[in-house]
């Protein structure tokens, strides 16, 4: 799960740097005589959307293995390290991927897969998940997140979290210019945005970011389903995910950074929570996988 936070951090912080040196550029903002170019804020739009989350997916590996205190498995010291770097080759050579890097860190039941490249990526576990499940069930896990680099899923929540981070700098800077000529009608000698494009922009860009967060938030279950089949399929059976799931549910699953959340293994929430989850609760994904094998 730490992967997650630090993704959706990272991201919102360069989107939020680019937003306010480019303003202070009277870049993107509605020029002289309260005149809107809807092209320029397009453009405008598109770079500080982009970038924060182009920037987050390039720097996932580092920022994983710093956030968790992952260790890399180069030279295996044990027995199951040997087996996890085995693992997780096979898996990956059925997947049709390159062999990513392993790691182990510790903490309580969870596991991640994180990278920009599907042949570079990186596969970690945590020593409590090590230490709660029996091989199969890990093996399982470790299927589920081989998938996950095999679908292009970190490629795909950046595409994902860019479009909707484009409409939220679009749709903010609209507002504000309606808002901000509002205010100002009659008033022939306005050069520039006042403040009340200042502060409706603001406002905006929160209410906006919080709905997107719910659509990001909703794909982000959907290819935790389809990585939970995936494993599946490497495995040739639904059973042994089966069990990790249900295993999972009976424990209280290691936290991880918030930029991370939406890449560990963990729940989702009830109640209104569940709308910004980015996984689905246990009881759902084992009843998917009930339903592939029936």
């Amino acid at each position: 799960m730490k992967r997650i936070v630090l993704f959706i951090a990272t991201n919102l912080a360069v989107m939020l740097v680019l937003s306010i040196v480019l303003s202070l550029l009277g870049i993107g903002r509605p020029g002289s005589g309260g005149t809107l170019q809807l092209g320029s804020l397009l453009a405008f739009s598109l770079v500080v959307g982009f970038t924060g989350a182009i920037f987050s997916l390039l720097i996932s590996k580092p920022m994983a293995k710093w956030s968790t205190g992952a260790r890399v498995i180069d030279n295996p010291s044990s027995s199951t390290e040997l087996w996890l770097v085995n693992t997780v080759r096979t898996l990956s050579e059925r997947a049709g991927i390159g062999m990513p890097e392993v790691a182990v860190y510790p903490g309580e039941p969870n596991a991640f897969a994180t990278g920009a490249f599907k042949n570079s990526a990186l596969v970690a576990v945590s020593t409590g998940l090590l230490e709660s499940m029996n091989r199969d069930e890990v093996e399982a896990v470790l299927g589920h997140e081989v998938a996950h680099i095999a679908n292009g899923d970190m490629v795909t929540m950046t595409l994902i979290q860019g479009v909707t981070n484009t409409f939220v700098v679009f749709l903010a800077r609209i507002v504000g210019f309606f808002v901000d000529n509002m205010l100002n009608k009659g008033n022939e000698e306005r050069r520039g945005p006042g403040i009340g494009y200042m502060i409706t922009v603001f406002v905006c860009e929160i209410v906006f970011g919080l709905l997107a967060s719910i659509i990001v938030a909703w794909f982000s279950r959907q290819r935790e389903f389809r990585a939970d089949a995936g494993s599946a399929k490497l495995l040739g059976s639904t059973v042994p995910m089966q069990h990790a799931l249900a295993r999972l549910n009976g424990v209280e699953p290691g936290t991880l950074p918030q930029s991370f959340a939406a890449s560990g293994i963990s729940s989702g929430r009830g109640g209104w929570g569940a709308l910004f989850s980015t996984h689905p609760p246990f009881e759902e994904r084992i009843a998917a996988l009930r339903s592939v094998q029936s």
